[in-house]
């Protein structure tokens, strides 16, 4: 079977999925529908805003279907109307069985690491926040747990020194993309070898990347410089490491390390008062280099600095 003949229903709702949905219509492929999340207040005026993938469907004339509970009897009757050999899934919400279950080729998922590791919500976060060098992306079909299905394809990508979340983001939802059009064709001439997830845990120590709470977000000083600047990079730009300044909460966007022995006490703010300013780690110190003072624009430090002392002396 040629894959662009595969019936297809796209479900997924913020820019990370955009890409795949691209990808498959660069691909001429028959996407039957697009299902996200219903419009949603926001802003000051708490107008009905449409997710970026129902914005993206709508430009691409996709009938388009947003249903409030995915158990609905006229939504699973909708779906079953529209007869789909396979279902893709990228960055939305949990399915119940009947609907993973529907399509006879099964339902796909596009999973931001390389499982088994990084099992959950906030996997590209995790990665940066515990020192990875390298994640990646996974293809596996849908089961009854979270992101436990059998792995189909998978593309590492390196992870640099200095990356944020925002970085591997972005480069992340390309590569993504183009591993669910490879995955798409290899099921379509069926030369895809499913590979069980249990049989890697059985020789790893699985990590996994639970949602991020604001008491994740909060910088603990007292941990290695390493450890910090991983923190913040992996917490950038959304939802932002913080810290605490003249009783504001200050958001740290980007930092580099200094390692060096030092007596200053730990979180002892240093700085010229012009062009830079450094907080004291267990093993050094961190660099500020990109920040947001609560009810303030981001900026960088030497912005900061030309309205805000630090009160210190170097």
């Amino acid at each position: 079977m040629n894959y662009k003949d595969l019936r297809i229903i796209f479900m997924g709702t913020p820019a990370f999925a955009v890409a795949s949905l691209q990808a498959l219509i660069n691909e001429g492929c028959n996407i039957v529908a697009v299902v996200t999340a219903p419009d949603k207040p926001a802003g000051r005026g708490l107008q009905l805003s449409a997710s970026e993938v129902k914005k993206f469907a709508v430009e691409n004339n996709l009938l388009v279907l947003q249903p409030e509970k995915l158990k609905n009897p006229a939504f699973i009757e909708t779906l079953q109307s529209l007869k789909a050999d396979v279902q893709i899934v990228v960055a939305f919400r949990m399915l119940p069985e009947i609907v993973w279950n529907m399509p006879p080729m099964g339902t796909i998922n596009v999973h931001g690491s390389l499982l088994p590791h990084y099992r959950g919500a906030a996997p590209i976060n995790w990665a940066i926040i515990n020192g990875e060098k390298e994640t990646g992306v996974t293809t596996f079909k849908l089961k009854h747990e979270i992101d436990a299905g059998n792995i189909l394809l998978q593309q590492a990508i390196p992870i640099h020194e200095n990356n944020t979340a925002g970085e591997i983001h972005d480069i992340m939802k390309e590569v993504g993309a183009a591993l669910l059009i490879k995955t798409l064709k290899a099921i379509a001439e069926g030369t895809i070898q499913e590979q069980h997830q249990q049989t890697i845990l059985a020789n790893h120590l699985i990590k996994h990347a639970p949602k991020i709470f604001t008491e994740t977000c909060k910088i603990d000083f007292s941990k290695s410089t390493e450890e910090v600047h991983n923190l913040i990079r992996g917490l950038s730009p959304f939802p932002g490491a913080f810290t605490n300044f003249q009783d504001k909460i200050l958001k740290i966007f980007s930092s580099k390390k200094e390692i060096t022995h030092h007596s200053n006490s730990i979180g002892t703010y240093i700085s010229d008062d012009k062009t830079f300013i450094k907080i004291a780690c267990a093993n050094g110190y961190i660099h500020i280099l990109d920040l947001q003072l609560a009810g303030k624009k981001r900026m960088k430090v030497d912005e900061f600095l030309r309205g805000n002392k630090i009160n210190s002396a170097v």
